[in-house]
């Protein structure tokens, strides 16, 4: 079940909305173009407005129009029904251009543009790139969901992707990326081969998955979301493999528990790594590297700096490509660590986040 909305703008004379004469046969052609598509619409409520006019419309099936004017030259249209699951939409993106060539042609519009239909409704369909730009996915079925004491953890099904999980409506991980954990391991670059590991985070299972792949001598995995942990035991099989099932292997183990705690206790033991991955947190998008996801952000760096051998690697994600300047910011704070550090970068398009994501590797100054 879906609530539909067509969109449809039209860029007009200034005087079709200024002109009382002019709105007002532009609101009859409107009507009439509207009655060729959508039976029975008929107004309802007209009113002027700082700027521009609002016209309100009804129709059969439910259906409401908004028509609002404005001074500037724009009229928008917005179409709404709402869409059973069996029932056929009342526009398709077909006929919503055919309404939209009609009302250019009698509003001699200079310019016209639709979008196709937004739905909204019981499965969110509708995420956001790491710039804030709107994406729609082929969900069309939610497996999990529940609110851990930490997080809103969904998985959720696409026909493109698989298996996706959702950590507070984001999109975290689906069952087609496994490019985003190469590239955040580095495969065929860095040799595990016997090495000592701790990922911090890594709910989802998957990077440690592909590590135990490399024959590493033992991996510790730190994460504080047993919900996580446990719904993609189930769902995301084909990312995690087996390696949720148990807690404990032979050369790995899960610890539940506050990364951030269990790196203290490593600090104050002496426990030192080949390689730290930190699988937590995208870096924030924010105007300053200021605030609490940016405190923390610099407590996890400091700490594992601290547990890593004198040629050990952190690895970590970012952000997405297209927010150079969070990553400025975060290349900033490498350049600001004690002891000094160099730094490398890598990107891969991530097929679930569709946009390039980017990847550091951290190591000490020689």
């Amino acid at each position: 079940m879906t609530v539909n909305t067509i969109l449809l703008d039209f860029t007009v004379d200034k005087e079709v909305v200024a002109d009382r004469h002019k709105r007002d046969l532009a609101l009859m052609n409107i009507e009439a173009a509207l009655n060729e598509f959508i039976r029975n619409s008929s107004k309802k409520h007209f009113m002027e407005m700082p700027g521009g006019f609002l016209q309100v419309l009804t129709a059969d099936r439910g259906v409401f129009i908004t028509v609002r004017g404005f001074v500037e030259g724009l009229i928008s249209i917005n179409i709404e029904y709402f869409k059973g699951e069996e029932e056929p939409p009342l526009f398709n993106y077909e006929l919503s251009g055919n309404l939209q060539e009609v009302l250019s042609d009698k509003l001699q519009s200079k310019k016209s543009h639709r979008l196709p239909a937004i739905k909204r409704g019981t499965v969110d369909r509708y995420f956001i790139t790491s710039d804030e730009r709107i994406l729609e996915y082929d969900i069309d079925e939610v497996l999990f969901e529940e609110k851990s004491p930490y997080q809103k953890v969904q998985i959720v099904h696409s026909k493109s992707f698989g298996n996706l999980l959702l950590l507070d409506d984001l999109q975290n991980l689906s069952e087609r990326d496994l490019i985003y954990t190469e590239t955040l391991m580095q495969r065929g670059k860095e040799d595990y081969r016997d090495k000592e590991i701790v990922i911090l985070g890594g709910g989802d299972g998957a990077l440690l998955w592909e590590l135990l792949k490399e024959q590493p001598k033992f991996v510790t995995m730190l994460e504080l979301d047993k919900v996580v942990m446990d719904a993609c035991k189930k769902y995301m099989r084909s990312a995690c493999g087996d390696c949720l099932d148990n807690y404990n292997g032979s050369n790995y183990e899960i610890i539940v528990d506050d990364c951030v705690k269990v790196l203290n206790n490593y600090i104050k033991e002496g426990r030192k790594f080949d390689y730290v991955f930190g699988d937590l947190t995208d870096v924030p998008i924010s105007p300053t590297p200021q605030g609490e996801v940016w405190d923390f952000i610099r407590l996890i760096l400091n700490n594992s700096l601290k547990v890593l051998k004198p040629d050990g690697k952190y690895m970590t994600h970012a952000n997405g490509a297209s927010s150079p300047t969070s990553l400025e910011m975060l290349e900033s704070e490498f350049s600001k660590l004690q002891p000094s550090v160099t730094f490398t970068q890598d990107s891969a398009f991530v097929p679930s986040f569709m946009e390039d994501w980017v990847f550091y590797q951290v190591s000490f100054k020689k």
